[in-house]
């Protein structure tokens, strides 16, 4: 397993960002401006973006995982990578996701803990709706990492 920096043509990623961001002009907000991760075993199997909203935060806007290889421990791998990876420059590292049964544990596992949410922020920010386990996403739920270290 191998996790890369990719630094040009991170539009070329488009197909699995997609996976996680529905909206290819939400994605286009943040992409340009943040680290995007790439995480390869045997072939590209996971991606994230991770931007620096503030001195010492950070949030993780994006973190998608090919759908035949979702389970496998990527996201999870991945996570832990950016983790080490913002060791001493991260005091918080914040997620925002759709308010789903799937995607929260998730995070919880990883060791993120709900901070807040944002009231109405799918119904505001995308064209269609958007669901999730057939669920319509609706708010915005924020989690949040702090590291101790820095």
């Amino acid at each position: 397993m191998e996790i890369r920096i990719i630094e040009n043509d991170k539009k070329d990623f488009l197909d699995l960002l997609l996976l996680a961001d529905e909206q290819e002009n939400m994605i286009d907000k943040y992409l340009h401006r943040g680290e995007l991760f790439a995480l390869y075993d045997g072939g590209l199997k996971s991606v994230c973006v991770v931007t620096k909203e503030k001195d010492g935060e950070y949030e993780l806007k994006n973190l998608a995982t090919y759908k035949k290889y979702q389970g496998r421990g990527y996201g999870s791998s991945l996570v832990k990578y950016i983790f080490e990876y913002y060791k001493g420059k991260c005091k918080t590292m914040f997620v925002g996701t759709g308010d789903s049964p799937l995607t929260i544990p998730f995070y919880e596992h990883c060791g993120f803990k709900i901070s807040h949410k944002v009231k109405n922020f799918f119904i505001i920010n995308y064209d269609k709706p958007i669901f999730e386990n057939g669920v319509q996403l609706i708010d915005m739920v924020y989690l949040r990492k702090d590291f101790s270290n820095v």
